[in-house]
């Protein structure tokens, strides 16, 4: 991912602070999640899959320490193939959002779950993000909504199985500023849960089983039975 001040980002008091709170809700949120192929598509510097089960766990991305490198709008993977994908923060990177989210719905398995970790434009990150202009990550993306991102993932036939929001604290650079802001966290949680700066959603891709149609035997016209000539036999009285 090569984007103006990411690795700078990714080091900053901002970073760790966003990157822990992601670390922490993904380590619970793929521990109980079991299959034979996971796939972590971004953020390659972290490992988000590391407290799955998973046998084969691999990380896909344009650049970077990963095992598939590759454009994330052509997955190099088998239709149907893989049982989880997480995804942090590709979406609001890309310039084709909806075709890597197609992508992700082609090679995953019915029933396979996906993750989806994004900043919230409805929040004081959003807030930042549409007041900064410096062009550096992460105020450079088009941050998408949960209620776009569950439009998006419904057309693809998949069920929001569950989300949380959380970083309620402003966007500051300074750890002493964030520390102080640390009681938010819990009141965030409580009172306005809706603002928080990051997001995590999960999704499960259904297939709905084909199904036979069959004529509505009831609304069709009854034919009348054709009467048949029976022969009278006649009686001989003698």
């Amino acid at each position: 991912m090569s984007i103006p001040g990411f690795d700078a980002w990714l080091n900053s008091v901002q970073g760790r602070y966003v990157l822990d709170w992601e670390q922490a809700n993904l380590d619970a949120a793929v521990a109980d999640i079991f299959g034979f192929n996971a796939l972590q598509i971004g953020l390659p510097q972290y490992d988000f899959l590391r407290a799955n089960r998973i046998p084969l766990r691999q990380k896909a991305g344009t650049t970077g320490q990963v095992d598939a490198l590759c454009d994330l709008v052509a997955l190099p993977f088998a239709s149907q193939s893989i049982d989880l994908v997480v995804l942090p923060h590709a979406l609001e990177f890309s310039d084709d959002p909806h075709q890597i989210l197609r992508e992700v719905e082609r090679i995953l398995i019915p029933e396979g779950q996906l993750i989806i970790v994004g900043f919230n434009p409805f929040s004081l990150w959003g807030l930042k993000r549409y007041l900064n202009r410096s062009g550096n990550f992460p105020w450079n993306g088009s941050y998408i909504s949960t209620t776009r991102l569950k439009d998006w993932l419904k057309l693809l036939s998949f069920e929001v199985d569950r989300g949380t929001l959380g970083c309620y604290a402003p966007p500051f650079e300074q750890q002493h500023w964030l520390q102080r802001w640390q009681v938010i966290e819990t009141m965030g949680e409580r009172c306005w849960n809706f603002s928080g700066g990051v997001y995590m959603l999960r999704a499960i891709k259904r297939v709905h089983s084909m199904r036979l149609i069959t004529p509505n035997w009831k609304k069709m016209p009854v034919r009348a039975k054709a009467l048949r000539p029976v022969a009278h036999k006649e009686s001989n009285d003698h």
